[in-house]
C-alpha cells in the first residue's frame, strides 16, 4: 500500500492522537517531572565553553507523548547561573537553530559576544542538546565522509537531469536512515514533541513559566513552544524567523530569496575592495563575476570545489560581514586557477556532522508531509532558477523528505495567536537563510501576541550576534524589564 493511501485510511487515527498529545502534554510535563541534578558537564563541553562556568544535568523525557509511561530518553542541560540571585527572575532557554544543532554552549557564545549583565543577573541561561543531538539520546543515519549525502541543503542543479539524479540519491538517503534507525526512534524526532521537552524542562528546573530565545528554526521552536504552552511561556524572543513552528519546503525554498536580498551587501563590500580583490569595481560587476566562476566550475572542478559547492560556500559566506574577506579570497583562488586532478574520495568512516544532518532530516522530514512527485521538484527548481539566480535552484530541488518512511504523527504545529502579548520577533531585513519575509510571516501569524523589530542590516542574528545598537537596546528592555515595543525598525548603525 502506497503511502498516501496509507495516510488516507489513518487520517482521523492522526489527527485524533496528535490532538491528544497536545492537549495532555502540558499536565504530563508537570506531574512526571524529576528535578534536574546538576553537576560537572562532559570535557568537550567544558573545553568549548570555557572561560566561562557551566553546570550539567540529565533529565528524562518520553520517546513518544502518546505513550507517556514508554521508553524513556536522555536530554543534557546545561545552566550558567544567574549572576546576581537578588535579581534573578527565572530561566531563559536557548536554542541556536538546526534542527539538530548543539545548544549546551550556546550561552557561553552569547557571554562572549557581550550578552548584557541585565540578563545574566536576571535569568539561568539553559542550554540543551535536543533528542537525538550530541549529548542527549543521540541518533545515527550511518552518513559517512564518502558517502552521497554531505549536507542537509540539496545541491545546486545545473539542468533538469541534475534534479532527477538527485532524487536517486534522496531515495536512498531516506531508505539508509530507515535501514540505521533499529530502535525508532527517528520517527519521534518532531518539533512538537521538542517543543513538550522544553516545557519538561520548565517543569524540572522547579519553574511556573519559562523565557526563551531561539535563532534560526530556534524561531520555529520557540514559535511551537509559545503556541503549545501558551500559560506556560513568559517573554519569547524569536530571532532570524523561518515563518512557521517548522522548516517545510516553502520555507527552504525562501533561502533562493534571502541569498537575492543579502547579495548586493557582499557585492558592495567586495566592490569597495577590487584594489585586494579584482572581482569587480561595482556590485554589478561582483554578481557577474559570480556567475562567471559558478558557469566555469559546473564544467571543470578547481581545488575541489565544483560550481555546487562554490553556491553554497558563498551563500555561508553571506551570514555575517566577517566572513566576507574568506569568502572573496575563495573566488579568488578557483577564479584563474588551473584544474588539477581530482582528488581521491574521502576514506570511508563516520561523517563528522552524522548526527547534525541525522537530527535535521528526521525533524525536517517529520513535521510536515512533504511532496512526493519528482515532478513537482523539477518544476519547482524551474521556477525557482528564474526567480532567485543566484541559489534559488539549490534550494527548491528534491530532498530525502520526498521519500521519508514515516508520515508526519500529528498535524503540524499551528500558531496559537490567543495568549499574551509576549512573543518579540527580531529580524534583519536583508538575512540568506531566513529573509525578512519570515519575519513578517511570524508577526502576521501571532497577531496580537507579537511585535516585530525589524533592522535595517545584514546577517544570520540580530540580537547579541548582530552588531546594531537599537536590537540591543530593545530586545535587552523587552527580556529584563518586559518593555514590549510596537512595531519598530532599527536604522543601521553608522
Amino acid at each position: 500500500m502506497n503511502r498516501k493511501r496509507r495516510a488516507g485510511r489513518n487520517l482521523a487515527l492522526v489527527a485524533v492522537v496528535g490532538l491528544s498529545a497536545s492537549l495532555a502534554a502540558p499536565a504530563m510535563a508537570t506531574e512526571s517531572a524529576k528535578p534536574a541534578e546538576w553537576g560537572p558537564c562532559p570535557e568537550d563541553v567544558v573545553a568549548a565553553a570555557a572561560p566561562y562556568p557551566l553546570e550539567c544535568a540529565t533529565i528524562q523525557v518520553p520517546l513518544d507523548y502518546a505513550d507517556p509511561e514508554g521508553t524513556q530518553i536522555d536530554l543534557m542541560l546545561s545552566k550558567h547561573a544567574s549572576t546576581n540571585p537578588e535579581k534573578r527572575r527565572g530561566v531563559l532557554l536557548l536554542n541556536p537553530g538546526g534542527p539538530g544543532g548543539s545548544g549546551l554552549t550556546l550561552s557561553t557564545l552569547l557571554l562572549s559576544r557581550g550578552l548584557p549583565s541585565g540578563v545574566t543577573d536576571s535569568y539561568d541561561l539553559i542550554g540543551m542538546d535536543t533528542r537525538g543531538v550530541g549529548h542527549s539520546s543521540r541518533v545515527s543515519c550511518g552518513f559517512t565522509a564518502a558517502g552521497p549525502y554531505q549536507g542537509n541543503l540539496p545541491p545546486y542543479p545545473v539542468d533538469d537531469a541534475a534534479v532527477l539524479r538527485q532524487a536517486e540519491v534522496a531515495k536512498g538517503v531516506a531508505e539508509q536512515c530507515a535501514k540505521n534507525d533499529k530502535d525508532g526512534r527517528l520517527r519521534h524526532l518532531t518539533t512538537a514533541n521538542t517543543a513538550r521537552d522544553l516545557d519538561r524542562t520548565r517543569a524540572a528546573l522547579g519553574e511556573e513559566k519559562a523565557s526563551y530565545l531561539g535563532y534560526s528554526y530556534g524561531s520555529g521552536l520557540g514559535a511551537a513552544y509559545a503556541s503549545m504552552f501558551p500559560d506556560r511561556a513568559d517573554r519569547v524572543v524569536l530571532d532570524s524567523n523561518i515563518g512557521a513552528p517548522f522548516l517545510d519546503r516553502d520555507g527552504l525554498r525562501r533561502y533562493g530569496l534571502g541569498t537575492e536580498e543579502t547579495f548586493p551587501d557582499f557585492a558592495k563590500w567586495v566592490a569597495e575592495r577590487h584594489e585586494a580583490y579584482g572581482l569587480g569595481r561595482t556590485p554589478e560587476e561582483v554578481r557577474e563575476t559570480y556567475f562567471e566562476i559558478a558557469g566555469k566550475l559546473d564544467k571543470q572542478p578547481v581545488n575541489g570545489l565544483d560550481g555546487s559547492l562554490f553556491r553554497l560556500t558563498t551563500f555561508g559566506g553571506l551570514f555575517n560581514e566577517a566572513s566576507y574577506g574568506k569568502t572573496a579570497s575563495t573566488w579568488q583562488s578557483v577564479r584563474h586557477a588551473v584544474p588539477a586532478p581530482t582528488p581521491p574520495p574521502p576514506a570511508d568512516q563516520p561523517h563528522p556532522a552524522d548526527n547534525f544532518q541525522s537530527v535535521f532530516l528526521s525533524v525536517t522530514c517529520n513535521d510536515v508531509d512533504w511532496p512526493e512527485d519528482v515532478e513537482t521538484y523539477r518544476r519547482g527548481v524551474a521556477e525557482d532558477r528564474e526567480r532567485y539566480p543566484l541559489y534559488g535552484a539549490a534550494m527548491a530541488n528534491i530532498t530525502p523528505c520526498a521519500f521519508w518512511p514515516h508520515e508526519p504523527a500529528e498535524p503540524p504545529v499551528a500558531v496559537n495567536d490567543d495568549g499574551p502579548l509576549n512573543v518579540l520577533i527580531v529580524q534583519n531585513e536583508r538575512d540568506a537563510s531566513t529573509p525578512l519575509l519570515g519575519g513578517q510571516i511570524m508577526r502576521e501569524k501571532f497577531e496580537n501576541r507579537s511585535r516585530l523589530l525589524s533592522i535595517d542590516g545584514s546577517g544570520h542574528g540580530g540580537y547579541v550576534l548582530g552588531t546594531n545598537a537599537c536590537a540591543l537596546n530593545v530586545t535587552t528592555s523587552f527580556l529584563v524589564d518586559g518593555k514590549m515595543p510596537e512595531d519598530q525598525r532599527c536604522a543601521a548603525d553608522q
